[in-house]
């Protein structure tokens, strides 16, 4: 194991990916992609947002973090945004929302639901925030996982809420996402102020997620990305050493990865954090 000083560096790799409930470009639902992208990355900790668990006949009512907890072999946590009554009595709930898949031990996670603040025309989609704290070789870190609103007004909410959850936790901390506003945005500027952008950090601010590369059946016009939706952010002492972002087509949105350094955790402070976690029950 490589060392700095006396001390092992411990490194984590962490993955944000709208999978729009395994929606291609070509308008297939196919999770089997969706998998592969997330394998070939080698990510140990992955943020999904746009899941549906037994939701409906778009994704055939499969339960899709289960299906991936399963075909990845890594321990799930889910946070239902929506939660609809199912189609039968006797069937499970139909649900909607974020997941976080981990190599490592996942020893508590909770869904945050957001202030909705809503609109004539707006989409009025309940917003979420799911919290999961990972422990990697002995260290714990707490990872945040989000699906932001587009409207200026209820990103401004959301953002004020996130950096108060944030906030309650005292181990390093990295929250990711689709926030569905740019960097130049306020809303963003104003979570820079609170934690890094991974991207920004390594010189990446150019590192477009949206939307994915497609052509146009019709005309055979090819488009790219054009804007940065999807952000990895963390404290200051979990140091980026690399950042990449991944072509597919099997989304609307571009996959984005990071590998962080975590420093060793040795202070007292983080000791007594770990004895008021409980335990949770992980897919």
């Amino acid at each position: 194991m490589l060392e700095r000083g006396k001390e092992p560096i411990v490194s984590v790799k962490v993955m944000s990916f709208n999978i729009a409930h395994g929606l291609g470009m070509n308008g297939i639902v196919d999770l089997e992609k969706t998998a592969g992208i997330i394998e070939d990355s080698c990510a140990q900790i992955v943020a999904l947002q746009e899941v549906d668990r037994c939701f409906s006949e778009r994704s055939a009512f499969v339960d899709q973090v289960q299906w991936l907890s399963d075909r990845l072999g890594m321990q799930a946590v889910f946070g239902a945004n929506l939660d609809l009554e199912p189609v039968e009595a006797d069937g499970q709930r139909r649900q909607y929302g974020n997941a976080i898949l981990s190599k490592h031990p996942i020893k508590y996670s909770e869904n945050h639901l957001l202030t909705q603040v809503l609109t004539d025309f707006g989409k009025n989609e309940q917003r979420g925030i799911l919290e999961a704290v990972i422990e990697i070789k002995g260290n714990l870190i707490t990872v945040y996982n989000t699906h932001l609103a587009l409207e200026e007004e209820e990103l401004k909410v959301s953002i004020g809420e996130l950096v108060g959850i944030i906030e309650k936790r005292s181990f390093p901390r990295i929250v990711l996402g689709d926030f569905n506003a740019p960097p130049r945005d306020g809303q963003i500027k104003r979570l820079n102020r609170h934690l890094s952008d991974a991207f920004l950090k390594l010189k990446r601010g150019d590192a477009y997620t949206y939307p994915a590369p497609y052509q146009n059946a019709e005309t055979g016009e090819n488009f790219k990305p054009v804007t940065r939706i999807d952000y990895i952010f963390a404290d200051p002492e979990l140091d980026p050493v690399q950042v990449a972002i991944m072509e597919t087509d099997v989304s609307d949105h571009l996959p984005i990865a990071a590998d962080f350094i975590v420093a060793p955790a040795q202070t007292q402070q983080q000791k007594t954090a770990q004895t008021e976690i409980p335990e949770v029950t992980v897919s």
